[in-house]
């Protein structure tokens, strides 16, 4: 007897379709989030050390949200594909370095910034290992920058604009926009501090900002677009996760 896939399992069999094309046809990486080796060994350390308290609290907000409702986890999973997916999509910027959507504000938004700290460490260990794309000794930095500081953001700017009785698609918008810039923002400080020999803080990091610009302000604000357009989709068919993690409710 055949068994039809309900509209929520039909999704995330289309993001594992993406998930496993991105990976069937990944070209050999030649930029990465920050590159292997590009940062010296007490800035892997101590970025890493940073990540850990922010880690624990993912792990018990994954877990405190699955032991409430164990069919989030389908949703959680689709979060995840998708920060892999679009953050696998990177523009060459800077030597040691590259601009690419980081994919987090979802995840942030629909289950809180802790959790996704946990989502995007699986992401990166993955692109590290299988795709070259960043690296083992920089993982402390990259997640920092990206699954740590980004989806605080996010996080931060989508409830200011609740307070504020913003749009919903407005506020989805900027917070996933925003939190993408500032992930910028971090990887460019961070690469700064452990490169600025030759001249000082503030300059080398003014010239990082200035070389990831032209590309990363219109991968954010694409990122926002998107983000938007699944967020819109998610409360077309998939009402019912959305109301166990309080969507709705904070609407």
């Amino acid at each position: 007897m055949s068994k039809k896939f309900t509209r929520m399992e039909k999704l995330f069999l289309v993001c594992l379709s993406a998930f496993a094309l991105k990976f069937g046809i990944v070209p050999t990486a030649s930029a990465m989030h920050i590159m292997e080796g590009y940062l010296p060994a007490a800035y892997c350390i101590s970025w890493g050390v940073l990540c850990l308290p922010f880690l624990a609290a993912g792990y018990l907000s994954i877990r405190k949200t699955l032991k409430g409702n164990k069919s989030l986890i389908t949703l959680l999973a689709m979060s995840g594909a998708f920060v892999f997916v679009i953050s696998s999509l990177k523009i060459p910027s800077v030597t040691g370095s590259c601009s690419h959507m980081t994919g987090t504000g979802l995840g942030a938004i629909l289950f809180g910034p802790s959790a996704v700290s946990i989502l995007g460490l699986i992401v990166l260990l993955f692109q590290a290992i299988l795709l070259a794309h960043g690296g083992l000794t920089t993982i402390g930095a990259n997640t920092f920058s990206m699954a740590i500081a980004g989806p605080f953001v996010t996080y931060g700017i989508y409830v200011l604009g609740k307070k504020m009785k913003l749009n919903q698609k407005v506020n989805v918008f900027l917070a996933a926009t925003l939190g993408d810039l500032f992930t910028y923002i971090i990887t460019a400080t961070q690469l700064a501090m452990a490169h600025h020999a030759d001249t000082s803080f503030m300059a080398a990091w003014g010239k990082f900002m200035v070389i990831f610009a032209p590309t990363q302000v219109p991968l954010a604000i694409i990122e926002g677009i998107i983000t938007v357009l699944i967020v819109a989709g998610l409360e077309t068919y998939a009402k019912p996760e959305l109301k166990a993690v309080g969507y709705f409710e904070e609407v």
